[in-house]
């Protein structure tokens, strides 16, 4: 007769909460998910499930993975939702809910370009204009946007009437910079993994493996170490302008996308064995 197994040798589950049918722009959201799960289950239990749907599944799951799950504006009630009973039910969600880059909004980008970090300069005040370089256009966005929803360029003359109609602190501002090339910095935990960029600045997406020497990950680690996350998975997304500094342009801390079909096989295998053994260590 079989032996029974103990409820304690049960595999960990895992809910992975995506969009496989979100249409992202030279991105394919349902492929990159579809071969996580599916490595993911060599260790795992796993299921996937629309962001809509999370807060009504997670109960029955060891822990919540938030990978591409599109930008939470376009689903911000099922998303506050899902933070509330994740903090009722004490579950733990990976990428952990305590982020202070893209997922708690752009705002840390007016407060990292206060504090003198290297970003592109942003406010988010009509009276804070002038500390912005001159530029023929500026970039406005919404601070709560994401894939460049609500993006808007235009001349330094408009800035202020923009910033005036909105409601105060929804918008943040930045000279259009002129750069060489976008570059990303990848992080399992605090643990750099792979970069990658765009040769070409007019095709964000189209990536190539980037060799990041010392002083890059110096830099790139100056952002993971800001931000609180004990765990999960970062990208640190830059560009390199045309006098050869780095700018940050964004903190992915809640769903970055990875680009793991632009990397070569063996570090796409460190990368999937450097997740599972991080959701593997988290608390049950």
């Amino acid at each position: 007769m079989p032996a029974v197994p103990c409820a304690g040798s049960r595999r960990p589950s895992v809910l992975l909460v995506t969009d496989l049918a979100y249409e992202a722009r030279g991105r394919r959201y349902g492929d990159e998910d579809v071969f996580l799960g599916s490595r993911l289950r060599e260790a795992f239990d796993v299921a996937l499930c629309h962001p809509r749907d999370a807060a009504a599944l997670m109960e029955g799951f060891d822990t919540v993975l938030v990978r591409n799950s599109g930008p939470v504006l376009h689903y911000r009630t099922a998303y506050d939702a899902f933070r509330t009973r994740a903090v009722e039910l004490g579950k733990p969600v990976y990428n952990p809910l305590g982020g202070r880059g893209d997922m708690a909004g752009k705002e840390y980008l007016v407060e990292l370009s206060r504090a003198g970090f290297p970003v592109i300069p942003t406010v988010d005040r009509a009276a804070d204009l002038p500390v912005l370089p001159e530029a023929a256009r500026y970039a406005v966005k919404p601070k709560l946007g994401a894939d460049s929803v609500g993006l808007r360029f235009v001349a330094r003359s408009a800035v202020g009437t923009e910033l005036e109609q909105a409601p105060p602190g929804a918008l943040l501002v930045q000279p259009r910079i002129d750069f060489r090339y976008e570059v990303s910095f990848y992080f399992v935990d605090h643990d750099f993994q792979y970069a990658l960029y765009a040769p070409d600045p007019r095709r964000r997406w189209v990536l190539e493996p980037y060799p990041a020497d010392a002083e890059d990950l110096a830099f790139a680690r100056r952002f993971i170490e800001w931000n609180p996350l004990t765990h999960g998975v970062q990208r640190v997304d830059a560009c390199r302008t045309a006098e050869g500094a780095l700018l940050l342009v964004e903190l992915e801390d809640l769903n970055p996308y990875l680009s793991l079909d632009r990397v070569a096989e063996d570090v796409r295998e460190a990368f999937v064995a450097r997740l599972k053994a991080s959701i593997a260590a988290l608390p049950r």
